[in-house]
């Protein structure tokens, strides 16, 4: 396809929310949600698919260029400023029928351009609208930070360009700083249920001016148990309203939200829930317990970045350490981090400051990193879904990508077991460390073995204009503070 620049509406989904702000206030939390990092139990997902809702009314046409839907000018010069020449399949398909008005139900693999398949559309019939305080005209819910800040770093050169504002609201940040931009007014909200919920209770947000409501990731919402949060959201916005669920797989979770608020949806379905990338390679590399912790460093410290998740928090700080020691430029990723903590890992990984991101599920959604070529799962995932999110990392906008899963020997049944539900065949191994078949797969190496630190990059805080100067009307009580020495925190003689 003629595109000068990576689709970055391309996104992806992550297997929990941090929405820690309805859990600590008892607002309609998260029970058998799973925990930061995979401590707790995730309630069990209804597993297969589901029979996709019949259209009624006959759809529009796929279009094969930007210039040949209904879209502000606007918007078409932002497309063209960002490189985004050509619609993916899933843009193409829905957005005739999106721009339209129609309720859409569109299902693609993980960096296929969803984003911009509802975004534009949302942008478009919104444009020249203007909301008043606390009443914003559309919303999109998502299930994590990740995936909030994703779907508006993509949106906002476009947003901009047709003058709407966008709030994003999410736990883990000051919800005062969130409640001032709906307070002054914004026309699109970005928002995880708790914290929308949080804001709704507090008087700072009302949805009955909602038109257009879009869900993204929706079988990841259900599966941490935000389906009665999400339901009542829904019912709160403008009836009659349009409504669009996109995402990566589709299954039986998210057939009543489907059938309860999707009124003769336009069916759009690029790939099974199990389809895979063409792009992506699969390895299971068989493994001995006792040298896996050795081939795993050895895969870190490739030429290139990596991303290797594990199951729980704890196991992720001991390996980011491991490697650190060993002299790999590695960051911890997880539900333990606080947001700004998060944000900076991400930025340093995407920036190649950081080579190596060790990550829980929470970075398996929701996170785009151009020319990533390589993902391992040290620890195998349970669920197959969570395997193609974590692979979905890489191979994304029609890259080429590898997705890695080291298997020792009592969890060689459950891999296999595992990759007959995603729909894959992978390729399969015998591996240890040092050996040539290892660096040909992943391109593993001898690590340095010398440590290294990854600091914080140092940011400089502006000067206040005139904070030299003494506060006027006190200058005796100014003379006052400079004249009296100051008191040591801890005086001994006291």
């Amino acid at each position: 396809m003629n595109r000068t620049r990576t689709n970055h509406s391309t996104r992806t989904n992550s297997n929990r929310t941090d929405d820690r702000s309805s859990r600590t206030r008892g607002g309609g939390g998260r029970s058998g949600a799973s925990r930061p990092g995979g401590n707790g139990h995730r309630s069990a997902p209804v597993r297969g698919e589901f029979a996709l809702p019949k259209t009624v009314t006959p759809a529009l046409p796929a279009v094969e260029a930007f210039a040949d839907l209904g879209m502000p000018e606007q918007l078409l010069a932002a497309l063209g400023a960002e490189g985004v020449t050509v619609p993916f399949p899933i843009q193409g398909a829905t957005l005739p029928n999106t721009l339209a008005g129609r309720d859409v139900l569109g299902r693609g693999r993980t960096g296929s351009g969803k984003t911009l398949a509802f975004g534009l559309a949302l942008l478009a019939r919104t444009a020249g609208r203007r909301a008043e305080p606390r009443q914003p005209l559309a919303l999109v819910l998502v299930p994590t930070r990740e995936l909030a800040q994703q779907v508006t770093d993509a949106l906002t050169p476009y947003a901009r360009s047709v003058r709407l504002r966008l709030a994003t609201v999410v736990g883990g940040m000051s919800i005062g700083r969130q409640a001032g931009a709906l307070r002054t007014g914004t026309e699109i909200v970005i928002a995880t249920p708790g914290r929308l919920k949080d804001l709704i209770d507090r008087g700072d947000c009302r949805l009955d001016q909602v038109d257009i409501t879009v869900l993204d990731e929706a079988d990841q919402m259900a599966d941490m148990g935000f389906m009665p949060q999400v339901t009542a959201l829904l019912d709160q916005v403008r009836p009659g309203g349009q409504r669009m669920l996109f995402s990566a797989t589709l299954d039986r979770n998210v057939d009543l939200l489907v059938r309860r608020y999707l009124t003769d949806p336009v069916v759009h379905s690029v790939d099974p829930s199990a389809a895979t990338v063409t792009t992506m390679e699969h390895h299971v590399l068989h493994v001995h317990g006792s040298d896996k912790h050795a081939t795993t460093t050895e895969i870190a410290a490739r030429e290139g970045r990596v991303i290797m998740f594990l199951d729980t928090k704890h196991a992720v700080d001991r390996l980011t350490r491991d490697l650190l020691n060993s002299g790999v430029r590695a960051a911890a990723l997880h539900g333990g981090k606080s947001q700004p903590q998060r944000t900076r890992t991400l930025t340093q990984f995407k920036s190649g400051h950081v080579t190596v991101l060790v990550a829980t599920n929470v970075a398996a959604r929701g996170i785009h990193v151009d020319h990533l070529d390589l993902v391992v799962n040290v620890d195998p995932p349970t669920d197959h879904k969570d395997y193609l999110h974590r692979g979905g990392r890489t191979a994304r906008a029609g890259e080429s990508g590898s997705v890695v899963t080291l298997v020792t020997p009592g969890q060689r049944r459950a891999v296999t077991r595992l990759m007959s539900d995603a729909g894959i065949r992978p390729l399969v191994t015998q591996v240890r460390s040092g050996e040539a078949e290892l660096s040909r797969i992943t391109g593993a190496q001898a690590p340095s073995g010398v440590p290294v630190v990854i600091a914080a990059p140092v940011t400089e805080r502006p000067k206040r204009a005139g904070a030299s100067r003494p506060r006027r009307g006190r200058p005796a009580q100014s003379a006052r503070r400079a004249a009296t020495p100051r008191r040591p925190a801890f005086d001994p003689a006291a």
